[in-house]
């Protein structure tokens, strides 16, 4: 059984190595963000705000890595 989570973790992050992968992590990651900002303006907690930060290098990294994509290829995405 471990084995095919295995594999398919391996293969989710085969595809999000892809730029139809970058662009959908980026973006949801970029929904997160916004819910997460929401709450923290709302409550007030540092503990949301954190998140927000962390959401929000994720997803613009994810949509960096896309650009480069589109500029330089899928193999400069990858480093």
């Amino acid at each position: 059984m471990p084995y095919t989570k295995v594999k398919s973790l391996e293969s989710l992050n085969k595809w999000h190595k892809t730029r139809v992968g970058y662009l959908v992590f980026g973006l949801v990651e970029l929904a997160v963000v916004y819910g997460f900002a929401s709450l923290s303006i709302d409550r007030g907690n540092l503990w949301w705000y954190l998140l927000t930060l962390v959401f929000l290098v994720g997803g613009l990294k994810n949509l960096i890595r896309l650009i480069k994509s589109f500029i330089h290829g899928n193999k400069a995405a990858k480093a």
